[in-house]
């Protein structure tokens, strides 16, 4: 995790999350919250609870991002969890955002993880993205995401075996 890593990547969430992006932020977020979040996910990568799968453009900068949050619990351990699906709203629709998840499915396998589980903000269209890369709907909390006063979203929940 260089400074120019950290830079990068304080850039491409707060980037993400201005453009709409469903990445823990609503479009008002400031640049300062969004890097106290980054050293907290920094930390993670560092203590090894997080591994990080960056993605990177012709011009060398980082342009996409997802992140497996590995389990401690002995019962969840052959699984992961999949945060942080980032990729820079200039790239959006060529394809790119597939081959970032077809590459977090690849890291998944070679760590030896057996399947993956992600969450989504429902009325986003994200179900049918990640459909494309083999997630099934196993789970929604209608209105379990509450995003302001008067905007409720489900909570969808999706699995992805690695057989």
């Amino acid at each position: 995790m260089t400074p120019e890593l950290r830079e990068e990547f304080v850039r491409l969430w707060y980037d993400v999350s201005r453009a709409g992006g469903s990445v823990g932020f609503l479009p008002s977020v400031t640049e300062e919250e969004v890097r106290a979040a980054s050293e907290t996910q920094f930390g993670r990568v560092t203590a090894g609870e997080h591994r990080m799968l960056g993605a990177y453009g012709t011009d060398g900068r980082l342009a996409g991002t997802a992140f497996l949050r590995l389990h401690t619990d002995f019962k969840m351990r052959h699984w992961a969890m999949v945060v942080l699906v980032m990729l820079d709203p200039a790239l959006q629709g060529g394809g790119h955002g597939i081959r970032l998840m077809e590459e977090t499915i690849a890291m998944a396998r070679a760590a030896g993880l057996e399947a993956l589980r992600l969450e989504v903000r429902g009325g986003m269209g994200l179900e049918s993205f990640y459909a494309r890369t083999g997630f099934k709907e196993v789970g929604r909390v209608p209105g379990g995401l509450r995003l302001g006063a008067d905007d409720y979203r489900d909570d969808v929940m999706m699995w992805r075996p690695l057989d």
